[in-house]
């Protein structure tokens, strides 16, 4: 196991593996996943206004470890995992915001096109499952390639596993019989207004048109010069 991604500004793990460890509600968010289906759902690059709200979801996680007064109250901690690429641009502004709404962030250069984060983010559940008792932990992305066994596995072991993503791209979560699947636009106010997409799994009861997300003469051209190229 690698230790990046222990490295995260929360509580340490402890060697105490026993009925000792404080309880713990994890979220764990795989940036470059989410930003990728959101552009492939909206068939658009996302704009500010068709971005997920950190504060909504922050709030709807929270809410759902239950009263803090409580005598089994578990302890929070939610953790963004993003690539950082060489022109940093506005994600510095993105990362302090994400820091100031309580998330820890793990960030690291993206370098090659096939850099990517996984393996940090199952790194760090693993290091929380010998620090703490998972409760509960929720997963934002719908990368089963990378995620599916190891999370059915950890819900075999009694931690509520839930899977928050885009039901177009999630059937990893949606098909298992024991992952809890939520389709992230319905977190209350993770978006600031309805994403323009029609979900099949929500479609009213006389059909809908969907509409072509590019002009059919332009893909016709498109295809038409790469067949005459």
């Amino acid at each position: 196991m690698t230790t990046t991604s222990a490295e995260a500004p929360v509580t340490e793990p402890q060697p105490d593996e026993g009925r000792g460890r404080p309880a713990l509600d994890l979220l764990i968010w795989d940036a470059p996943n989410i930003d990728m289906t959101l552009s492939t759902v909206i068939g658009a690059r996302p704009t500010a206004a068709s971005r997920p709200r950190f504060d909504a979801i922050a709030a709807w996680f929270v809410d759902g470890a239950g009263d803090p007064a409580a005598p089994d109250a578990p302890e929070v901690e939610a953790c963004v995992f993003a690539n950082i690429p060489p022109v940093v641009g506005s994600l510095q502004r993105w990362v302090e915001a994400l820091r100031g709404f309580g998330y820890a962030v793990f960030a690291r250069p993206k370098s090659q096109p096939d850099d990517d984060i996984d393996q940090a983010m199952l790194d760090h559940i693993e290091v929380r499952t010998h620090s703490h008792r998972l409760r509960r932990l929720v997963v934002f992305s719908g990368d089963g390639r990378n995620f599916a066994e190891p999370l059915e596995e950890l819900a075999r072991t009694g931690t509520q596993v839930v899977v928050v993503a885009f039901s177009e791209v999630a059937g990893y979560a949606i098909g298992s019989d024991l992952l809890e699947f939520i389709d992230i636009e319905d977190v209350p106010g993770a978006f600031a207004a309805p994403l323009d997409r029609v979900r099949l799994d929500a479609l009213p009861p006389d059909g809908a048109w969907l509409r072509p997300t590019r002009s059919l003469r332009d893909f016709v051209s498109n295809w038409t010069a790469r067949r005459s190229g």
